[in-house]
């Protein structure tokens, strides 16, 4: 996470698996593409915030909604974070708002064919839909999916999103960070799942 000023105004940056919440003016920005941020803001008590999660793992069930699944607990666990924080901030659940970006396809479009990255974009996007539907909180803007990475500023005075679609030659540095953090996030939740079985096989 990145945090400046400029003109006056306080701009933070976030990578993957980093959160931001405030109820102070603030422009909040990162780069996506296969990830999915999720923009929320509460218009009542002024708070908003921003996220940036892909779901770790590499498997899912396509007849099953994407929260039941392992593909899930990520993106739960990134999506909980960003609430509490809010509402840390002062922000309240039933005035939450979301607007949300991201889910490129540009993983399968270097990676080229049908692989474990096909769906990884696909899983973001059909996620963080499932998530914010069960959780009741109305999606007022968004642009999920298609085959380019992104660039999203998010304004927390206005809740405001400018966004710029990203060229492929960017997308290939996109490819190769979101491909690391994907890899270490799934050796991570192997691991943990390892360690849970033998606490269980122990007892």
């Amino acid at each position: 996470m990145n945090i400046s000023q400029k003109n006056g105004i306080k701009r933070v940056t976030i990578d993957q698996g980093e959160y931001y919440a405030s109820h102070e003016p603030v422009i909040i920005s990162t780069l996506l593409g296969s990830c999915v941020s999720a923009c929320l803001y509460d218009p009542v008590n002024r708070v908003a915030g921003m996220n940036h999660f892909l779901l770790a793992n590499k498997r899912y069930a396509r007849h099953m909604p994407v929260i039941e699944s392992e593909a899930g607990r990520y993106g739960i666990h990134a999506m909980e974070l960003l609430i509490n924080n809010m509402l840390k901030e002062g922000a309240q659940h039933q005035h939450l708002k979301a607007k949300v970006f991201g889910g490129g396809d540009i993983l399968r479009y270097y990676k080229g064919g049908r692989d474990n990255f096909f769906y990884v974009g696909q899983v973001n996007c059909r996620f963080v839909q499932e998530f914010l539907k069960n959780e009741r909180i109305p999606i007022t803007a968004s642009d999920l999916g298609s085959d380019y990475g992104r660039v999203v500023y998010f304004k927390s005075n206005d809740y405001f999103v400018h966004m710029k679609k990203i060229s492929h030659s960017q997308d290939k540095n996109v490819v190769n960070e979101e491909h690391n953090f994907w890899k270490n996030s799934i050796d991570k939740q192997e691991k943990e799942q390892e360690q849970e079985q033998e606490q269980i096989k122990f007892w």
